[in-house]
């Protein structure tokens, strides 16, 4: 997809919505400066050049039971495109899994894993993550606290 370019107006609207998906055109457009049509024809755009992807929903993942992140870094035995490929089907497939990234370095993989305990997170290796074929390594580090998340543009 080719780059698109925004002006201030645009990334109001952007801003807006990342702070309330749920915002009205109208809202959006008393929020930005401009008038419902002028507003709707501008997210129309920024939608249909794919810059705005969707929509969801963030969870609180204290509020869902989640107490504990962990951040796993994979390594594979192989790195060709038939392992990555499968490593990523294989692990796409875990619950646990809320974000799983590609990375260049060391290791091959990061996975962002939420679990309810250490007693879960055992299980999830033991039963899971540790019976996908290809892996050579696995390191594992626990999140303190999450001090930044931004969902908005820089």
């Amino acid at each position: 997809m080719a780059k698109i370019t925004i002006d201030e107006i645009d990334r109001k609207i952007i801003r807006a919505l990342c702070e309330d998906g749920r915002m009205s055109v109208v809202q959006i457009a008393d929020r930005v400066g401009l008038s419902a049509t002028p507003c709707k024809r501008r997210l129309k755009q920024l939608q249909d050049s794919g810059l705005i992807a969707g929509y969801t929903l963030r969870i609180d993942r204290m509020t869902a039971g989640f107490g504990i992140t962990a951040y796993v870094n994979v390594e594979l035995e192989r790195q060709d495109a038939d392992a990555i490929s499968n490593f990523q089907k294989e692990v796409a497939r875990f619950d646990e899994v809320v974000t799983g990234t590609l990375m260049t370095g060391a290791m091959d993989f990061q996975l962002e894993i939420w679990v309810e305990s250490l007693e879960e997170f055992e299980s999830f290796l033991q039963s899971k993550l540790m019976r996908v074929p290809g892996i050579r390594a696995i390191r594992s580090r626990f999140a303190l606290k999450k001090f930044v998340e931004r969902v908005r543009i820089p």
